[in-house]
């Protein structure tokens, strides 16, 4: 900081800036709440059709979101810069209170001219006018001003340079739109930015050298600031894409830091997670270091990281670092696309397997699932955070037809069906599901459109068809070869949620029809998928043969049948929307639906607990009575297919009001039983249990029919609960005869 420019500062257009930026986060607060009330939430009322379903209500969404991101951005730079100026002021007034001080002692500060300044005194003893009287000064005077000086001259250059520095850093978190990044002062986006190149040091040393006391540092630091944009984005570039693989392998190396691996042992396992969280915020940023370090990672990816014995390759080190957080798109996309390409120079195209752990490799995964050595499994968990990234890579193909294929073999089925998973073994020395497993949440995301583990809401966008497509081929895989999920059941409660979540489409292809009616009987927005009859029956049966899967299908059509009794029966429905005239009809209709897909549960219900002790039957009860610990928002909303799966003519028909009031009372009965049945004794079994769940559901489809017609004042309709309980006892027994007819290979003979 230049004397001068301190000394003599006009801060007029300093403060002109502040005010600006304070009217600017008035406004855009404004704005924000505009945009997610009025502006997000007419979007969610409207009635989309088309391509409006799955682009136009998605745009106006991210759109909303910007407003959000333009906002918080805003407050952050106004509070850095009000911060910077008051601090500037006060070095401004500080500096002219020591020169004015000195001018008391016959000393002044001059410029030189190059920045800097010189101490002298003010009037010479030999020229001062006679009869003068100076002050005294001494030399201490003179060093004690001087150093006085360039302290406040120092401090001003720090805050100056440190506002410039997170000024800028915000700046290049988004090239397009507005970054995220929230700081409440300038000190602490300072702090971020200093904590993360001190700590990216200690991460570039020798493993070997690094003491207990900086690994706990480098803990603490990345546990407090990994969720912080400019920390992470800074602590990244810093280290740099191959320093990212060397620290990680490093610092894993079987035996070559006894001291920290003895004593510091425990906290690997969250180090992993922090770092992994870090890294992720990172690739949000669209910085021209965070461009290169993606870049260089993938790249990095297929070689060797030179740590000595067992060297692993990029691919295995990394992937370790993609178990948590939310990775940029793009990222993940030119990663999953090398990895695929070095899997099949490994696997010659996937004829044989890879990856396999040997007794020198780093133990890259510390959480005691699998040792991380097949570099799929932990990239597949990144993916199930990442909907978007999961649907563009398991759609993507794998082997084309060119290749000895009768037709292109996608990484789905190439995952699904083809691979030679190599043996994992977890920190117990047992048998690990890991891979397979993180396959299944990667499907739930990229079926779905949300991350794996989570449930629909009323923003999350409707299937787009890219979605559609995968979740044909998930189901016809299933059809085609169901030992793929029977022998692996610990994917089958994501493959419950999947369904849950396409119960619109499994509903009409069960009707057999494919005109216009079924549009009008089963109102969708978004991309449908298009399921054969067959194919659909033969997944649900194999879905219910799982208590955590059957839950998520039984739990998710008892409400989608509610909503649909609630649509159908409102007489506000227009004319030119309405699936038949005769309300019995229709009644009947949507109870068919949902009489086959119970009753097709049900068998596959059966199956599971084939000649064994009740207690397995009763698993079943418990998984669903879990399910209203799950739901959240209140019972009817975001359950399976969600509100926003029907598209709905009549604003907040669906969302809220009738369709909720039937859809909650449905699921406390619903729950209820489950739970009275957990608690008591085992379940019926077999032809006993088929009854009684028969008898359930005819409960429950007759009182959602009732309700629906009481809540809409349709006194005209006496016997609509009758209408539906029989349409419904037709279909549940009418399942057996379509899975004895479309799936006889999948029952066991009794």
């Amino acid at each position: 900081m230049d004397l001068d420019a301190l000394r003599f500062a006009n801060f007029k257009a300093l403060d002109d800036a502040v005010d600006d930026w304070s009217t600017l986060v008035d406004s855009l607060d404004g704005l924000k709440r505009d945009a997610d009330d009025g502006l997000r939430g007419a979007a969610g009322r409207a009635n989309w059709a088309g391509v409006n379903a799955t682009v136009s209500k998605e745009f106006i969404g991210k759109t909303a979101g910007e407003f959000q991101d333009a906002h918080t951005q805003a407050k952050s730079i106004h509070r850095i810069l009000s911060d910077t100026r008051d601090e500037l002021k006060r070095f401004h007034r500080r500096l002219n209170d020591a020169v004015e001080r000195a001018l008391k002692k016959n000393l002044t500060v001059t410029p030189t001219g190059d920045g800097g300044f010189t101490v002298r005194m003010n009037i010479h003893p030999d020229r001062a006018g006679k009869g003068t009287d100076l002050p005294d000064h001494g030399e201490g005077d003179v060093t004690a001003l001087r150093d006085e000086i360039q302290r406040i001259l120092d401090d001003a250059t720090e805050s100056d340079t440190s506002a410039g520095k997170v000024l800028k850093a915000i700046a290049d978190q988004s090239t397009y739109g507005f970054s995220g990044a929230k700081y409440k002062d300038r000190d602490s986006a300072v702090a971020a930015v200093e904590r993360a190149d001190e700590l990216s040091k200690l991460a570039k040393k020798d493993p070997q050298d690094l003491s207990l006391r900086e690994f706990d540092m480098l803990y603490g630091g990345l546990k407090k600031y990994a969720s912080d944009p400019l920390f992470a984005e800074r602590f990244a570039t810093k280290l740099g894409a191959k320093g990212t693989l060397e620290f990680w392998a490093g610092v894993n190396e079987p035996g070559v830091i006894p001291d920290l691996n003895d004593r510091r042992h425990y906290k690997f396992d969250d180090l992993q997670k922090y770092l992994s969280l870090t890294l992720a915020s990172a690739t949000q940023s669209d910085s021209a270091g965070m461009v290169d370090w993606t870049r260089q990672m993938v790249d990095q990816g297929g070689q060797p990281v030179r740590t000595g014995n067992g060297v692993p390759f990029g691919f295995q080190v990394m992937s370790n670092l993609m178990r948590w957080g939310n990775y940029d798109d793009s990222f993940l996309n030119s990663y999953g696309t090398a990895l695929m390409e070095t899997e099949k120079r490994f696997t010659d195209n996937g004829e044989r397997g890879a990856w396999q752990s040997t007794p020198n490799s780093p133990y890259l995964n510390r959480t005691g699932s699998d040792t991380g050595s097949d570099p799929m499994t932990g990239f597949l968990k990144g993916l199930s955070n990442s909907p978007g990234a999961a649907t563009a890579f398991l759609n993507d193909t794998f082997t084309s037809k060119g290749n000895g294929e009768k037709s292109d073999v996608s990484n789905f089925q190439y995952l699904f069906e083809k691979r030679d998973w190599p043996e994992e073994e977890n920190a117990d020395g047992e048998s690990s599901n890991t891979g397979r497993n993180n396959l299944a949440l990667a499907l739930e995301a990229g079926t779905t459109g949300h991350p794996a583990g989570e449930l629909p809401t009323a923003d999350t966008p409707p299937h787009t068809a890219e979605q559609a497509r995968l979740m044909e081929s998930v189901v016809s895989s299933v059809s085609q070869n169901n030992t793929l999920l029977t022998e692996h059941p610990y994917m089958a409660d994501s493959f419950g949620q999947m369904a849950s979540e396409y119960l619109h489409d499994m509903n009409r292809s069960m009707t057999n029809d494919s005109d216009g009616d079924t549009d009008r009987l089963f109102p969708i927005v978004g991309e449908p998928a298009d399921f054969q009859h067959r194919d659909v029956t033969r997944f649900l049966f194999t879905v219910g043969q799982h208590p955590e899967g059957y839950a998520a299908v039984e739990v998710g059509q008892k409400s989608y049948m509610a909503q649909l009794m609630a649509y159908h029966l409102d007489p506000d429905l227009p004319a030119d929307q309405r699936y038949a005239q005769d309300p019995q009809f229709v009644v009947e209709n949507v109870a068919n639906g949902s009489g086959e897909v119970a009753g097709t549960l049900a068998q596959g219900r059966a199956e599971a607990v084939a000649g064994e002790a009740a207690e397995k039957d009763k698993a079943y009860e418990e998984s669903v009575a879990r399910w209203k610990d799950g739901i959240s928002g209140g019972i009817g909303t975001g359950i399976g297919v969600g509100t926003s799966y029907i598209a709905s003519p009549v604003g907040g028909a669906v969302v809220g009001g009738v369709a909720e009031t039937v859809t909650s009372a449905v699921l406390e009965d619903l729950f209820k039983n489950a739970e009275g049945k957990a608690k008591g004794a085992a379940g019926l079994i077999m032809g006993e249990q088929w009854d009684s769940g028969m008898e359930e559901n005819n409960t429950y489809t007759k009182r959602a029919a009732e309700l629906a017609a009481e809540k809409h004042h349709r006194g005209d309709l006496p016997d609509v609960g009758e209408w539906a309980r029989t349409a419904t006892e037709r279909a549940f027994k009418l399942s057996e005869s379509s899975v004895n007819g479309m799936a006889p290979d999948l029952k066991t003979d009794i």
